[in-house]
């Protein structure tokens, strides 16, 4: 038994010297290779440092690169220009109320975007005033047409007033004549001769005076000729007034910012919506003064260039095609460049104040290659 136990012992001391000096051999192994490793990191810093003090120069390599290429032909090009704009209406009309009163009545197309027709009464306005004066006026032109008849007939009776009181003169004048006569003879006596000649002087007197009352008869006649102008005038501002209680399309077009309902009072000048013309569509865009340059002739004139103006709605591509029809007379304050104005053709779908892309084809440019802007 002490045999066995002795044996044990000796076992143990041998596997914790195996086990110490495997551990020692281990920390020897570790800290060898921090050595060796701190000693590389010296020689290679050493030598990155050697390297950037005295660089060397390196033979240079060829580098490849694959790129597209193209021939350059010359040809003749028409450039596009892309800009944006603004689709307006070249028709727009300004539905102004030139009576005031009460909106008696509206047309059930006097409504926002309402389909309207050319001629076709729209509102109107209570009449009782204007037929009033019309009335007034009619009738104070009757008067005026009376006056001008008891005028003609005054002058009338003038004249032959005249024509009578000339033959009185002359029947007078032959009575003296006849009296100077007798007279000479021997017949008639020197009282008788100045009777006679009294008689043909109140007859001259009596033409003057029938002349001065043709006169102021002609005078009265010219007064109501003028009184009969001035009341045909009042019968057609009249007339006027009233048809302007009623206001009506000029052309067909749609309404845009109705602000009138019925029973609503209108006062004399009031804007009570546009009316605009879908049919007659133009776009207006602005370019730089270095494209506007682009668009000129050789004598300077814009020239009528085409032009595509596209809206993109839900996915949609609306076009219209066009032509520049003017440019802006001056350039407003704080803007660059050149507005211009383009009619378009058809523009189905499209509604003045959209919002469009413009592509504009400029003049054909002659032996020209086309490259892309990478290759210049």
């Amino acid at each position: 038994m002490t045999y066995i136990i002795g044996k044990f012992q000796r076992t143990g001391d041998a596997s914790l010297r195996f086990l110490r000096r495997s551990l020692a051999g281990l920390f020897l192994l570790a800290t060898t290779v921090g050595l060796f490793a701190y000693a590389g990191a010296l020689v290679w810093g050493a030598l990155e440092t050697r390297w950037a003090n005295d660089p060397q120069s390196r033979p240079a390599r060829e580098r490849i690169f694959a790129a597209n290429v193209v021939t350059i032909e010359p040809q003749t090009i028409a450039p596009v220009l892309t800009t944006f704009g603004e689709v307006r209406s070249r028709r727009t009309l300004e539905l102004r109320a030139s009576a005031g009163g009460e909106a008696i009545w509206l047309s059930e197309n006097f409504e926002e975007g309402g389909q309207v027709s050319a001629g076709e009464t729209l509102i109107r306005i209570d009449p009782v005033e204007a037929n009033s004066a019309l009335a007034t006026a009619r009738s104070d032109l009757a008067e005026a047409e009376g006056d001008l008849r008891d005028a003609e007939r005054a002058l009338t009776l003038a004249a032959d007033e005249i024509v009578a009181a000339e033959d009185q003169a002359r029947l007078r004048a032959n009575a003296l004549e006849r009296q100077r006569d007798l007279l000479e003879r021997g017949v008639g006596s020197t009282a008788a001769v100045e009777t006679a000649e009294l008689a043909a002087s109140s007859a001259n007197q009596a033409v003057l005076s029938r002349r001065q009352a043709q006169a102021s008869a002609e005078a009265r006649v010219d007064q109501a000729k003028t009184s009969l102008e001035r009341r045909k005038i009042a019968v057609a501002d009249a007339e006027r007034r009233l048809a302007d209680t009623e206001i009506t399309a000029g052309f067909d077009g749609v309404l845009s910012g109705v602000t009138l309902v019925e029973g609503g009072l209108v006062s004399s000048g009031e804007n009570l919506a546009q009316l605009i013309d879908p049919t007659a569509l133009e776009v207006a865009f602005r370019v730089s003064t270095s494209q506007y340059s682009r668009l000129l002739s050789e004598t300077g004139a814009l020239v009528g260039a085409d032009v595509t103006a596209s809206i993109d709605i839900l996915g949609v591509d609306l076009e219209a095609k066009g032509r520049i029809s003017r440019e802006s007379a001056a350039v407003s304050e704080g803007q660059t460049g050149r507005l211009i104005f383009a009619r378009l053709d058809s523009a189905a779908g499209f509604r003045p104040g959209d919002f469009v892309s413009v592509r504009i084809e400029e003049p054909p440019l002659e032996r020209v290659s086309r490259l892309p802007s990478t290759a210049i």
